[in-house]
């Protein structure tokens, strides 16, 4: 996901610890030298060059996910195209409640914009993968994503590491909690629609997993001097079943792989629904302030 200041909520498979080096603190850095990108964040000319978008206007299939519950036959053959061409759709009439996901939205802004030494209370330890700092660096010359993070654990309640939950602001984990409520139940509607058009009955899936293991993960991604040179997060896909992301109407930083090429997703004002397809987030040089929530719901099986 782009932007210049940015927040991302990813679900993750938990707990899985992997060790990972400290590195700088984005935010931090920023603020004390704007103009200023080190060396490690920087790719090179020929990943500039093979990461260029191929399409200006691409026809991302729009679902409505109210129809889909009903079972309407003609938006489950258009779901059953998009997974298969696209892997990534957007959903509309979703039934997220806007006033929850503008709380969950607000609580994280107002998380990133504590002074570093409130954030590092919730510091994410070398071998975990819940709390604030960064994940997935191993080798002291890995590239470096432009972005700061926060990963906490949310269902089951046993996987939570509640040292890790900002106690600041105070409807932080109240806003987290409603809003992993609410996305849960979108969730669980598209995993039966994708059973469904798998000609599976509609709770088929769902038995087939278990007990579904939910994650956040916030991506805090400042303004950069050179944004066409970083990664906001570099390419990836998604190790799990189902991810849904939130987008604002107003930055299409988000990008997906589509036939060898890197595909902009101009956002709506919805829930924009993906599966495991590669994607990855580009940074600007211009907002100074976080405007953008990305939320990812991964379902994985325990």
């Amino acid at each position: 996901m782009a932007g210049s200041d940015n927040v991302v909520v990813e679900a993750e498979d938990v707990p899985i610890y992997v060790s990972s080096l400290p590195v700088p603190n984005v935010q931090e850095m920023v603020r004390e030298n704007p103009l200023r990108v080190p060396e490690r964040y920087l790719r090179t000319k020929e990943e500039i060059s093979e990461s260029e978008p191929g399409y200006v206007n691409p026809m991302l299939p729009v679902l409505d996910l109210s129809l889909l519950v009903d079972g309407n036959a003609q938006e489950l053959d258009k779901l059953d195209l998009a997974c298969k061409d696209w892997g990534f759709f957007q959903v509309v009439n979703h039934g997220a409640a806007t006033e929850v996901m503008n709380m969950m939205r607000a609580a994280a802004i107002e998380f990133f914009k504590l002074p570093l030494e409130e954030k590092n209370k919730f510091a994410m330890p070398a071998n975990d993968i819940q709390g604030y700092g960064h994940t997935n660096v191993e080798t002291k010359d890995q590239k470096l994503d432009w972005s700061d993070t926060l990963v906490l654990a949310v269902y089951p309640e046993r996987f939570r590491r509640p040292q890790f939950w900002p106690s600041t602001p105070p409807h932080f984990k109240k806003a987290m909690e409603t809003y992993a409520n609410e996305i849960r139940t979108v969730g669980d509607k598209l995993i039966g629609s994708l059973a469904t058009v798998m000609g599976l009955n509609k709770d088929a899936m769902l038995k087939l997993h278990g007990e579904l293991v939910q994650g956040l993960r916030l991506n805090y991604y400042p303004s950069c001097v050179k944004p066409n040179d970083v990664y906001g997060i570099s390419p990836h896909s998604d190790a799990t079943i189902v991810s849904i992301l939130m987008q604002d109407s107003d930055t299409d930083g988000l990008q997906i792989r589509h036939e060898g090429h890197w595909v902009p997703i101009k956002p709506i004002p919805v829930l924009d629904k993906r599966e495991v397809q590669e994607h990855r987030a580009q940074v600007n040089d211009k907002r100074e302030e976080m405007e953008d929530l990305l939320c990812d719901f991964h379902i994985s099986t325990r």
